[in-house]
């Protein structure tokens, strides 16, 4: 004879098995990839949680007329494929770090290189290539992503909670909040957000004749594989100089292939954030003005840009677009004058950015 199972361990299986399936979907739910867009007005923005890259920003020009002003891809899957970090929030050590290695606490530690003997941007496989959490979205207001690190991930030491904030404000303001907690271990922390800006449009050519204004009036000197010296030094009488506004392509040809290089900023603070940049297009009449609270600022002029099949099957060439990439100095961890980026356990790192745009 077969036995039968009481009603109530039954219903209670059925109601395990139920949770159970509910946590499982409810997992794949929020880490599915996927396009948020925010929207107020003509201004809009849409951003993917695979590397949380901000995908598209569509702006008005003096005229009115509504245009794509970065560099992506028409879909997702451009981005899995991505080597020039299109949009991405990237880390958890942006910039490079010389010979993949630091040493912190007494204890060394060795990273995976992707640039040589050097690293990049969070090695291999950083926060650029990895798919975020939603964590809360609203199409009039926000979207933000999460990402739990792993202790040893690229190797850096301890588990690291993760979040990036995009939010609007009013119809012409874009504000990045990134904030990471060590949950255990003392680790380096320096994010970045790597969107590649053209303000004609993402089709429209170069950036060289944009106009751009810096507020840093010294940069940190590298050498030949881009790793920093240690050195601090003032951009006055150089092709660095853009206390006042240049032309971008102004002295492009005194140098060897661009400009990739970090800005010490020094202007004002103002509310906590200071302005970094200001960039303007004559032709469009955009305006794109940056204001940050860190103290580094990566100007990239797009110069290894060379026939990527972007939006709408344009290809981008060198200098199709710049990088502002506002950070903690490049290689900190093995220089003990730049400001240092160990967050410890009980600490929060956070990075804000605001961009406004105008047109006239």
């Amino acid at each position: 004879m077969e036995a039968k199972v009481p009603l109530s361990w039954f219903s209670l299986l059925v109601a395990l098995l139920f949770l159970l399936f509910v946590n499982i979907n409810g997992s794949e739910e929020k880490v599915k990839v996927g396009v948020y867009e925010l929207k107020r007005g003509n201004f809009s923005v849409k951003l993917t949680n695979y590397g949380a890259v901000v995908q598209s920003v569509i702006l008005p020009d003096k005229f009115g007329k509504l245009d794509d002003v970065v560099l992506g891809f028409d879909s997702v899957k451009g981005y899995k494929t991505d080597t020039t970090y299109f949009g991405a929030i990237v880390g958890r050590v942006a910039n490079r770090i010389g010979k993949a290695q630091f040493t912190l606490n007494g204890t060394k530690y060795k990273l995976v290189p992707n640039e040589g003997k050097n690293m990049l941007h969070g090695g291999p496989k950083g926060y650029s290539d990895v798919i975020w959490t939603v964590e809360s979205y609203k199409a009039d207001s926000h979207v933000t992503f999460t990402y739990r690190s792993f202790d040893g991930e690229e190797g850096f030491p301890g588990d690291l909670s993760v979040s990036v904030t995009y939010r609007l404000i009013q119809t012409n303001k874009l504000a990045v909040i990134m904030e990471a907690q060590p949950l255990n271990k003392a680790t380096p922390v320096n994010l970045a957000q790597h969107t590649y800006w053209n303000l004609g449009g993402q089709a429209s050519g170069n950036i060289l004749s944009h106009s751009l204004q810096l507020f840093g009036s010294k940069i940190t000197p590298v050498d030949a594989q881009l790793i920093p010296n240690g050195d601090i030094v003032p951009v006055k009488g150089t092709p660095y100089d853009f206390l006042e506004p240049q032309q971008i392509g102004s002295r492009l040809n005194e140098l060897s292939n661009g400009y990739d290089i970090n800005y010490v900023l020094d202007s004002e603070s103002h509310f906590h954030l200071k302005k970094a940049a200001v960039v303007n297009d004559s032709k469009s009449g955009r305006r794109m003005e940056l204001w940050t609270n860190q103290p580094g600022l990566q100007f990239y002029s797009g110069n290894l840009l060379h026939n990527v099949k972007g939006k709408g099957g344009y290809k981008y060439l060198q200098h199709a677009a710049l990088c502002l990439e506002t950070q903690g100095f490049p290689d900190s961890v093995n220089h003990p004058n730049f400001p240092s980026q160990i967050v410890n356990p009980g600490q929060t790192y956070k990075h804000v950015m605001v961009y406004r745009f105008t047109a006239h």
